[in-house]
């Protein structure tokens, strides 16, 4: 989908101000409500705009630790295998990879011991022949996206 430089600053300001009306934004953008809306619209039909809720802190709930499971699954049971990783609360993101392994899962936990519970709750399960564990000391660079709206904000001007 193509992102114009009109796209590029509602996207910056949802980011640097999420909390802000639909109304208030038209003012700083110097647009139309309606067009502000449809634009908003569009973006979220095309998927660009993905959600509006909150970003919640897993360590503000308790769970303060950080890992990456790669998951090595029996060939031809990786459906099965993510539908069951589903139903891990701990399991906050799981993709599909290549390289070493066959699932790449981001999970937190409260402590370490619970983390190990964790990863015993997932080799226990059916298609999972192994899992390799890496636990993450300090967030470097936390989830952003502004710098690539900005990447493609400045592409969209030339």
């Amino acid at each position: 989908m193509a992102v114009d430089e009109l796209d590029t600053r509602i996207l910056r300001l949802l980011l640097e101000q999420p909390r802000t009306s639909v109304r208030e934004y038209a003012r700083v953008l110097g647009v139309a409500r309606g067009t502000l809306q449809a634009r908003l619209d569009r973006l979220e039909r095309d998927g660009v705009i993905t959600g509006t809720g909150p970003s919640l802190s897993p360590a503000a709930l308790g769970h303060p630790v950080l890992a990456f499971v790669h998951i090595e699954v029996t060939q031809g049971h990786l459906d099965e295998v993510g539908d069951e990783l589903a139903a891990v609360p701990e399991i906050v993101e799981a993709f599909s990879i290549t390289g070493g392994g066959d699932l790449l899962t981001r999970v937190v936990a409260r402590d370490n011991a619970h983390l190990e519970d964790v990863i015993q709750k997932l080799i226990s399960l059916p298609g999972v022949v192994r899992t390799r564990t890496e636990v993450a000391l300090r967030e470097r660079v936390p989830h952003r996206l502004l710098p690539l709206v900005e990447s493609v904000g400045r592409a969209a001007r030339k």
